[in-house]
């Protein structure tokens, strides 16, 4: 197991010398203010959060939160092991949240639970780092950009390409007119994800508290093929591929145009490859247009991992003298408006798009470091929740046109469906009673 050194060394070793330790973490020499974070939800990426957070500079990991008490056990062992300091354990977020002694919190417990537990933290005076998607439904993030604003303290979404030297800089040089003004982006992810076939009414595992696992959701009876992925396919709980991955595409292509609110969206798509129960589509399509005129596309083959321009997923911009093509984690090609390649940047660090955990783990690092960063008042979050909410609106958007059927006519303040009360009415959700998410 890496200690918190290697980790730094293997980072900047891996970059090929794009990067180097001093400004993939940036902390401006040994940190002297500890961190101290509570991790809600770490069967799988949370376990990586926790882990990794670990490996940082004078940050300790002191509660870890799931309803799963062989996940908690499982988490909690592993902080162990690579700390030598035995974390607390909490199956009830809102009892962890009674603890004053920390910092932060790190969500990546299911969709659903987002938003209502990052405002929960909020409230308990914690700084926020919540994974993407923000919020399960429009409502939700506007309320959390709400909540921040109300409650002074950081929320860091888990866009990492915000953090990533290279994107960065990509972003830079769209914007000073590399190629010209840039009117259309295309952004796709793909994957070879199997049937979850038709699942059973059985006894919740006694290791499992389903009603904390739920949370807010209203109630549905507990089947076999639900738990611990693919609540991502049912609406109740998750929100499909387009946020489950599209949100991170969508994000740079919103950066790269320099967009905020679009004013209109259509999606298509359906459960095309497997018949069991799975809602939401494996394929879709979601094409936007914004005031600037400009538009962008997005697409996300779930049961077919063919990929495009060489990549599972990525972005590319079109100008009016050029092309950028982002495929890589940290990297990207400039073509002339002949198609000629005239600068390519690269990075080889590691990078599985496939992967479900985290497709750029040592990348990862850096977006981390950076929330903890600024905890300690030495640098400013790169993904604030304002931004986040706004990309994670746009599949949110997209799966609202694909659920009623047709194109959305959008206000381009604040993304606001017009006319269509049927499609409004996905806006926000119902929640389990007590369990209402109030600011």
């Amino acid at each position: 197991m890496q200690n918190r050194r290697d980790f730094i060394k293997q980072t900047a070793i891996t970059s090929a010398g794009v990067l180097t330790s001093s400004n993939l973490f940036a902390f401006h020499g040994s940190p002297n203010e500890k961190v101290i974070l509570g991790i809600m939800g770490t069967n799988s990426r949370g376990m990586f959060l926790a882990k990794t957070f670990a490996k940082l500079p004078n940050v300790e990991i002191a509660y870890i939160c799931d309803p799963d008490a062989n996940v908690l056990a499982k988490t909690i062992a592993e902080i162990e092991k690579m700390t030598g300091k035995k974390p607390q354990g909490f199956s009830d977020v809102r009892k962890m949240l009674e603890k004053k002694d920390f910092d932060g919190m790190a969500i990546a417990a299911p969709d659903h639970w987002h938003t209502p537990a990052a405002i929960m933290g909020l409230q308990a005076g914690k700084n926020i780092y919540v994974e993407k998607p923000c919020s399960h439904n429009p409502h939700e993030g506007e309320m959390l950009v709400e909540a921040t604003n109300k409650y002074k303290k950081l929320v860091q979404m888990g866009s990492q390409r915000r953090t990533f030297s290279n994107v960065k800089d990509m972003v830079a040089k769209l914007h000073g007119g590399a190629i010209g003004r840039v009117y259309f982006a295309r952004g796709w992810y793909v994957n070879n994800r199997k049937s979850i076939g038709k699942g059973s009414l059985v006894a919740v595992p006694q290791n499992l508290n389903f009603d904390l696992w739920q949370g807010p959701a209203p109630r549905r009876e507990y089947k076999d093929n639900l738990v611990h992925y693919n609540w991502h396919w049912f609406w109740n709980w998750g929100t499909g591929e387009a946020l489950n991955n599209g949100t991170h595409e969508l994000d740079v292509i919103r950066w790269g145009l320099g967009v905020d609110f679009p004013t209109q969206v259509v999606s298509g798509g359906g459960r095309f490859h497997f018949q069991d129960d799975w809602e939401t589509p494996d394929t879709q399509t979601i094409t936007y247009h914004f005031p600037n005129n400009t538009g962008c596309t997005w697409e996300g083959r779930s049961c077919n991992g063919f990929n495009s321009e060489g990549s599972g997923r990525g972005v590319i911009f079109y100008g009016d003298k050029g092309t950028i093509t982002y495929t890589g984690a940290n990297s990207y090609k400039i073509f002339d408006g002949s198609n000629k390649l005239v600068s390519e940047v690269k990075d080889d660090t590691p990078f599985d798009p496939k992967n479900a955990v985290s497709p750029t783990e040592l990348l990862d690092g850096l977006h981390l470091a950076n929330f903890c960063e600024a905890i300690r008042g030495k640098e400013t979050i790169n993904a604030p929740i304002l931004e986040g909410h706004k990309s994670t609106l746009l599949p949110q958007l997209g799966n609202i046109s694909y659920r009623v059927g047709r194109t959305l006519n959008c206000d381009p303040t604040n993304g606001h469906i017009l006319n269509d009360k049927e499609a409004m009415k996905l806006w926000s959700r119902e929640y389990e009673k007590n369990w209402e998410v109030k600011v």
